[in-house]
């Protein structure tokens, strides 16, 4: 299998043949050596399977000042990666890649919709990791396919607020919780409040319903697509799909929202989940696009990528200098190349 560094060199070999072709008029000038090794992977794993592949992908694992969630999240704008790749491919089945921090609920929910009225048999493969939004959208795969390198995250969704320390990331439920426990604590010592009143005023009207409605909008999701897909043939679909996303959903248990859920924890939960070192050839193949897409991250100006085996791709970019890691190894192009421009540049 090729590891990072063998598709990093890969890609070095793969560079000088396409600056040779370039030269020669036999490629367009544009031609990327990121996208010429990471569609030959994704065409392979669809040869070897026999069904049509999608990777959605973001550099979200590596840090950049441009990583803003604008970019790397799952957002509307998403469904038109997803309309231009699904556009042309044969329905029936369908394996998605999928490496995301999360994103937009509702967002989320369109693209399901989307996919699930295409396609009545979906895998969805995690080489590393697919969090929040991201693991919601993996439970409306038929079933999940997890390496021992591979994790998913709780589903309890998050708030942004604009607080006296700055913006932060809190959880609808530590939110209810502290409402709660401030609400508990005034009642037994109406001396707490003038304490209380600095937290309190953080709260903007209508927050403790938007966070209760939140969580109950997570949660109803996942159950009613683990219910409609993943455990469609059982006479206990409902209640499984309601008991898995409340477990997936369970702050208090799980602590944190950015808890990384291994698969054997994921397995405890009652998903069906397959293990990536079953298939060795589908293994390598997975792993290669993969390591293919984190080095397109890295030497270019993608953000984010939605794209199928036959080529057919939408790319987030930004402008920014292209720098290839590690130093010492670099393409031979006259100046940097990088990914075809993106159909919804903002």
């Amino acid at each position: 299998m090729p590891t990072w560094s063998g598709i990093l060199l890969e890609l070095q070999q793969t560079a000088t043949e396409v600056a040779r072709l370039i030269q020669a008029g036999q490629l367009p000038p544009n031609t990327s050596p990121f996208d010429v090794v990471r569609r030959e992977y994704m065409s392979a794993l669809s040869a070897r399977t026999g069904r049509p592949v999608i990777l959605y992908a973001s550099k979200w694992t590596q840090w950049s000042p441009l990583a803003t969630p604008e970019f790397i999240s799952m957002t509307a704008e998403d469904m038109q990666g997803f309309m231009e790749v699904i556009h042309g491919l044969p329905v029936g089945s369908l394996d998605f890649i999928l490496d995301l921090p999360g994103g937009s609920a509702e967002a989320t929910a369109s693209l399901v919709s989307y996919v699930r009225a295409k396609f009545n048999d979906v895998r969805v493969f995690v080489p590393h990791a697919a969090m929040s939004a991201a693991t919601m959208f993996a439970c409306s795969a038929n079933r999940i396919v997890m390496g021992l390198h591979s994790f998913l995250g709780p589903i309890d969704p998050q708030f942004i607020l604009q607080t006296e320390l700055g913006r932060a990331s809190i959880a609808a439920y530590a939110i209810e919780e502290q409402f709660a426990l401030a609400k508990d604590e005034c009642q037994k010592s109406p001396s707490l409040l003038p304490a209380w009143l600095p937290i309190l005023r953080q709260y903007g009207p209508a927050l403790i319903v938007q966070c209760r409605l939140a969580r109950q909008m997570s949660e109803s999701f996942v159950a009613d697509w683990l219910a409609r897909y993943m455990f469609a043939n059982s006479p206990t679909s409902q209640m499984l799909g309601k008991e898995i996303a409340g477990k997936l959903a369970d702050h208090a248990d799980l602590k944190s929202h950015n808890r990384f859920l291994d698969r054997e924890k994921i397995k405890s939960f009652g998903l069906i989940v397959d293990d990536l070192e079953a298939d060795q050839a589908t293994q390598d193949d997975v792993l290669s696009v993969f390591h293919a897409t984190m080095h397109t991250f890295n030497g270019s100006g993608c953000m984010k990528i939605i794209e199928n085996n036959l080529g057919k791709t939408w790319m987030k970019t930004v402008q920014q200098q292209i720098v290839m890691q590690p130093p010492q190894i670099s393409f031979p192009q006259p100046t940097p190349q990088t990914a075809p421009p993106p159909l919804g540049r903002p």
